[in-house]
């Protein structure tokens, strides 16, 4: 529409009209007579609002999100954050605790065989030295370390220190098949060398042929000259498998070694040995057997009113009872006689008589 006097005049008026309609609106309140128009009007453009409300949503939503999603984003990355870290301390804690524990069995093993040691840990598995069983502790030369020292946990052996750096040293495993440490079996004394067969039971020859071991039975090291490579007293492991004597100078038995290899962790390497032999001291405390309950069968009082002689056979004996009726009768079979008490009366008739 061009802009003539005549579209102003017809704006001008509209206005008017307008602002009329809304006081009128506004004075009549509900009885305002535009409210026919008003529901009129609602009825018609109400469906067509919603349509395009409708429509539009889905966008509105979408730019929303859009606009929400960098928010969105940051947050669930501070939450992955916090339970990565969440995790963290809770396997931290669990490490924690089972290092403590294994540093307090170790503890508790030297203080039993009176032991100097020095910690360390196990940092590394293998070395460069081929396939043998060893491994690689965060302690050497600087804390005192040496060569042909025992190295031993919180179970017992755990090998002995072959080569060693400034600040680390490598430990030959005691399941090595180079491995070899004199053993002293518990209580009998028996003496032998301990040989490693890897990933099976150690292999034990006893030096007297004859010698009475059973499964179940424990070693411990014998010791060395100068206490090295070996302290005396370490507990090596139990007798799982013995081989039958067939009149051999030695006698071959097998042994399960305390110490898990494939689960090292905590070490302690001895750097100064006891004053004495410990013998058998380190070794763990057998368990105490199960007590043993005997049951004895006790036979039952007998019941109230019953007579215990009715039990007595001699007492229920027919003949018995007879018996017992004679004797009361004065013990004399002729008084039971009927014979007899005929005779005695046809006398005292005879005396009469006369």
């Amino acid at each position: 529409m061009r802009d003539t006097r005549e579209s102003r005049l017809l704006l001008v008026l509209l206005i008017a009209i307008a602002f009329a309609l809304i006081t009128v609106d506004i004075r009549g309140g509900e009885d305002s007579p535009a409210q026919g128009a008003r529901q009129a009007a609602a009825k018609v453009f109400g469906p067509v609002e919603n349509g395009v409300s409708g429509a539009v949503d889905p966008i509105g939503n979408a730019i929303s999100a859009v606009r929400d999603s960098g928010a969105r984003h940051d947050r669930i990355s501070r939450l992955e954050r916090e339970n990565a870290a969440l995790k963290a301390k809770l396997g931290s804690d669990d490490r924690n605790r089972s290092k403590i524990h294994q540093l307090d069995s170790m503890l508790k093993t030297a203080g039993a065989g009176q032991y100097g040691i020095k910690g360390a840990q196990v940092i590394a598995i293998g070395s460069a030295q081929g396939f043998s069983w060893t491994v690689t502790i965060d302690a050497g030369a600087s804390d005192g370390i040496e060569r042909d020292m025992t190295v031993l946990n919180g179970d017992g052996l755990v090998g002995r220190v072959t080569t060693v750096g400034p600040n680390t040293a490598t430990v030959l495993l005691a399941n090595d098949p180079d491995f070899t440490v004199g053993t002293r079996m518990e209580k009998t004394d028996e003496l032998g060398f301990a040989s490693g067969q890897g990933d099976r039971p150690l292999r034990v020859q006893l030096l007297n042929g004859k010698a009475k071991v059973k499964k179940g039975d424990r070693l411990v090291t014998f010791g060395s000259q100068a206490d090295k490579p070996f302290v005396p007293g370490v507990p090596v492991g139990r007798v799982v498998r013995v081989d039958p004597s067939g009149g051999d100078l030695t006698r071959t038995v097998y042994v399960q070694p305390y110490v898990g290899f494939t689960k090292l962790d905590i070490v302690g390497i001895v750097v100064q040995a006891p004053r004495s032999d410990p013998r058998d001291q380190v070794l763990p405390a057998k368990p105490k057997p199960a007590p043993t309950v005997t049951v004895t069968a006790t036979p039952s009082a007998p019941a109230n009113g019953e007579n215990p002689a009715q039990n007595d056979p001699a007492q229920n004996d027919p003949a018995g009872n007879n018996q017992a009726g004679n004797n009361e009768a004065g013990g004399d079979p002729a008084r039971n006689n009927p014979a007899d008490n005929n005779a005695a009366g046809d006398n005292a008739a005879a005396d009469t008589d006369q």
